[in-house]
């Protein structure tokens, strides 16, 4: 699913035009990233929670040449699933 269909559905499930849900879409996606780069995580109970997760500064290896390469401290994004949103997937799935 594109952020195109997600926009669709939200559209038509909502009566707003689809512009106004690209706006609404777009606004939600500032928001999640803005508070990550800013340090603070979200938590939409039922759905998930986001965060910041810090990954230690190490030597990895490059595939191609196996030259050992120093890797710095750096900060990735992380998204957890809720307990409820994992359940309805599964459900979801099953006989499939």
């Amino acid at each position: 699913m594109t952020k195109a269909d997600l926009v669709d559905i939200i559209a038509a499930g909502t009566g707003l035009t689809k512009l106004e849900t690209e706006a609404v879409v777009e606004g939600f996606f500032k928001s999640v990233i803005e508070a990550l780069a800013e340090g603070r995580g979200i938590e939409i109970r039922g759905f998930g929670t986001f965060k910041v997760k810090k990954k230690a500064a190490r030597y990895a290896r490059n595939p191609k040449s196996g030259e050992k390469v120093f890797v710095p401290e750096h900060h990735i994004p992380v998204f957890k699933f809720s307990k409820d949103f994992k359940n309805r997937v599964d459900d979801g799935m099953k006989g499939k």
